[in-house]
């Protein structure tokens, strides 16, 4: 008998929208000691652009489900060129990706990340972008997943990742 978690994906869908706060709030990673800033932060207005009212045209998201829990997830947002700190054009939707504390650090965010990834190809990306602080680990599973970039940004490092077309 194994004791492996049980893990599925499903769509990042509106109803999901409460949970998508607390993720980018989680999302907001600064190096320690520095905990989670304050939920302050989500009502920002070059924060908020990333989650609210999700579900528009052009979002993208996946669920990670771990023995029937929700996770965590990975989302992707197009907006126009210029605004957000991942900004590259106004094709390529910015990414964001979060799991719950106790789901961190168990080896779920590069299965998460590439289930995402292949969801935005099959919406008809060709490229994601993201930034991350140059002190957070995460950064090689970003690599791992095909993302590239050494561009600063407010002190983050630009990342792109450019997607295979999806597969008829």
């Amino acid at each position: 008998m194994s004791d492996a978690p049980s893990l599925a994906w499903r769509a990042l869908v509106a109803a999901d929208q409460a949970a998508l706060w607390r993720w980018l709030h989680v999302a907001l990673w600064d190096p320690p000691p520095a905990g989670l800033r304050p939920p302050e932060v989500l009502q920002s207005p070059g924060v908020r652009i990333y989650a609210e009212h999700w579900g528009r045209a052009g979002d993208v998201g996946v669920v990670a489900v771990v023995d029937g829990v929700d996770a965590g997830a990975c989302w992707m947002r197009l907006l126009p060129a210029g605004v957000g700190l991942a900004s590259v054009d106004a094709d390529t939707p910015q990414l964001g990706i979060a799991l719950e504390p106790p789901f961190q650090h168990r080896g779920l965010g590069a299965p998460l990340m590439r289930a995402a990834l292949q969801a935005a190809a099959a919406a008809g990306y060709r490229q994601v972008s993201l930034t991350v602080h140059p002190l957070n680990p995460a950064q090689r599973v970003y690599e791992r997943c095909g993302f590239a970039g050494d561009e600063r940004r407010g002190g983050y490092r630009l990342m792109v990742a450019r997607l295979s077309p999806a597969s008829a």
